[in-house]
C-alpha cells in the first residue's frame, strides 16, 4: 500500500522538476549568453560589497575586487571580465588601492600565469591620482588564464592572483 502512495508523488517531483528546467532554461534565452559572474582563481576570489576600511575612500560598493593575499591592496575591476590580449576596447581596467601610504612613489606590477614563469608581464604605474592611495591602471596579458600578480609600492608589497578570459 505504501508503495502505491510513493510513486505518484515521485512522478510529481520529476514533472515539477522538468518544469522548473524548462521554465529557467527560457528565461535565460534571449539570444545572449548571460555574463558569467565574477570568478577568482589561484588563491584569490573575486568580491563584490563593502571592501575592507583602508579602501573605502575609491570603493565603489558595486564594483568586483580581488583583495591581495596578505591584505595589504586590493584590485578593483571596473573591466569585468578581463580579456586577454589587446582587446579593441580598453577593458582591463584595474583600480589598485593600497593599504599603506604610497608617498609619492609608483607601483609596480610583474605577472605571470599561475605555475609558469613566463611570459612575464611587468608595468608601473605612478603615484598621482587621488582621492586615497590609489594607482589606476590597464592590464593586458598575451593569454587567457589565471595570471599571478606581484605588486610592490614604498617598500610593500602584496600579491593576488586574477583570470583573463580570451578575447571573443
Amino acid at each position: 500500500m505504501a508503495e502505491s502512495t510513493e510513486r505518484p508523488v515521485f512522478r510529481y517531483v520529476a514533472v515539477l522538476a522538468t518544469g522548473c528546467g524548462l521554465l529557467a532554461a527560457a528565461c535565460t534565452s534571449g539570444g545572449h549568453a548571460p555574463v558569467p559572474p565574477p570568478s577568482g582563481c589561484g588563491t584569490s576570489r573575486i568580491q563584490v560589497g563593502a571592501a575592507p576600511r583602508w579602501a573605502a575612500t575609491a570603493n565603489p560598493p558595486h564594483i568586483p575586487y580581488a583583495l591581495a593575499a596578505r591584505g595589504r591592496a586590493a584590485g578593483f575591476l571596473f573591466g569585468n571580465p578581463l580579456r586577454a590580449g589587446d582587446p579593441a576596447h580598453k577593458v582591463n581596467k584595474i583600480l589598485w588601492i593600497v593599504a599603506s601610504p604610497r608617498d609619492g612613489k609608483p607601483l609596480r606590477l610583474s605577472a605571470h600565469p599561475v605555475g609558469a614563469t613566463a611570459p612575464v608581464v611587468s608595468s608601473t604605474w605612478p603615484a598621482n591620482s587621488e582621492p586615497g592611495e590609489i594607482y589606476p591602471s590597464i592590464i593586458n596579458v598575451p593569454a587567457p588564464g589565471c595570471w599571478h600578480f606581484t605588486l610592490s609600492w614604498n617598500g610593500h608589497s602584496d600579491t593576488v592572483d586574477l583570470r583573463y578570459i580570451s578575447p571573443g
